[in-house]
């Protein structure tokens, strides 16, 4: 799928909207605002070509949201099923301090592993 043919996944909140872009090799998809039940259902139709597609790498960012609960994890945990099952790699960056604590609680921080940075999560393993 090309990138440009995501934007009819627009978002009726402006603070909502993922960003998608392409980035030394990977497709990158930067998260905002509120990462809850509604988003996963906003996000998903998004984020499934993307995990599915040939990038090898997808990196997810979630430097900019405010908000993550389950349904959060629920999408984190769908789209590192997707890559990994197809042979690429997902990587994950949050520096917010619930989120990590979150991942850390469940037991997904060894599976995600999120790293501080985009700079790191583009780092070849």
């Amino acid at each position: 799928m090309q990138l440009d043919a995501l934007n009819e996944f627009a978002f009726e909140e402006s603070d909502q909207q993922p960003r998608v872009y392409g980035h030394n090799g990977a497709v990158v998809v930067e998260l905002h605002g509120e990462i809850d039940l509604l988003a996963y259902q906003r996000m998903a139709p998004l984020m499934d070509p993307i995990t599915g597609g040939t990038a090898t790498t997808v990196v997810i960012d979630l430097t900019r949201t405010t908000f993550f609960d389950c349904s959060g994890l629920a999408l984190l945990v769908r789209a590192h099923r997707r890559t990994t099952e197809r042979g690429a790699r997902l990587s994950v960056v949050c520096t917010h301090r619930l989120t990590l604590r979150i991942l850390r609680l469940t037991g997904l921080t060894p599976t995600l592993l999120p790293v501080a940075t985009l700079e790191k999560a583009l780092e070849d393993d």
